[in-house]
């Protein structure tokens, strides 16, 4: 991929904003994080430098100048992030959980951010998916109600299978009979799970606690600070958008004409077959966290 126009002037103003000399963090560490955060946003594409510019300097600085240091184990900047936002995470696992049971998960995101696995040598630090388009604090609440929301996940999978009378086990209606339906309820899930796979961390969320770990608006609310009504406009939002680009995949890359779009929607509805929107979720996941994880 070509460079990205973020010239020495610009780069030093973003060093200066970030304070990041207090960490005493190696500018070019700094530029790299830069330009991974560019990167991710603009999805490939070279924009523009006032764009460019605009973008920069809509990110939270400093955060990401700490967030850099202590995935570069400078020790000063991991004894801050400790004593600043400690009490963030214990304060988010105790919405989560009211009984204290999830703090445990805030203790075992330390392993993870401070980096003890190792890989050819270096620790991969959990920070170097943070790009600084949230603030650090709203990231951390994210990361954590993935990880309740991923033990809630590995719970339903050790659950049993219904037994063979009950309504969840009966047999799916019959298939439409449009010879093109199997094609067409393929590229809806191809669809959907790059539409899945595309949202913003705080979007993909919402979306798995309500439909697939089925939360009613309050629990979300509670898990992500923020009010019932706020939660139900975001997750319209969300439907709408997921919508729109499932219909650009089909239009743009699977070549269909607006009644083959329809009739796609409507094989969908007719017998989708078994959708698994935890699986669809967790492949996003994992497609993400082998190129870089949204920081929103």
């Amino acid at each position: 991929m070509p460079a990205l126009p973020i010239d020495e002037a610009t780069v030093q103003r973003q060093f200066d904003r970030a304070g990041a000399a207090r960490w005493q963090l190696e500018i070019d560490v700094f530029v790299a994080a830069l330009h991974a955060s560019a990167s991710k946003a603009f999805g490939g594409d070279i924009p523009g430098a006032r764009e460019l510019g605009r973008y920069l300097d809509s990110l939270h600085a400093e955060d990401l100048a700490l967030a850099c240091a202590c995935a570069a184990g400078h020790a000063a900047a991991w004894e801050h992030f400790v004593l600043e936002f400690r009490p963030v995470l214990y304060r988010s696992a105790d919405a989560i959980d009211p009984t204290g049971g999830a703090r445990e998960l805030a203790d075992s995101l330390y392993a993870d951010l401070y980096g003890l696995t190792e890989r050819e040598g270096a620790r991969q630090s959990l920070f170097r998916y943070f790009h600084g388009r949230s603030s650090l604090a709203t990231w951390l609440r994210a990361v954590l109600a993935q990880r309740h929301v991923d033990r809630l996940r590995a719970g339903r999978r050790m659950e049993p299978m219904p037994e063979p009378e009950a309504p969840s086990a009966r047999a799916a209606p019959a298939a439409w009979s449009n010879p093109e339906r199997t094609r067409y309820v393929a590229l809806v899930r191809q669809g959907l799970g790059r539409a899945l796979a595309g949202l913003e961390a705080r979007d993909r969320l919402r979306i798995s606690c309500y439909y697939g770990q089925e939360m009613t608006l309050a629990q979300i609310g509670r898990l992500l600070g923020e009010h019932e009504a706020t939660v139900s406009r975001n997750l319209a939002r969300t439907r709408k958008a997921i919508r729109q680009d499932v219909e650009q995949y089909l239009r743009a890359e699977a070549g269909l004409t607006d009644a083959a779009v329809e009739e796609c929607f409507q094989s969908v509805v007719d017998d989708a077959g078994p959708i698994d929107l935890n699986e669809m979720l967790a492949a996003g996941d994992d497609r993400k966290t082998s190129g870089s994880l949204r920081s929103k």
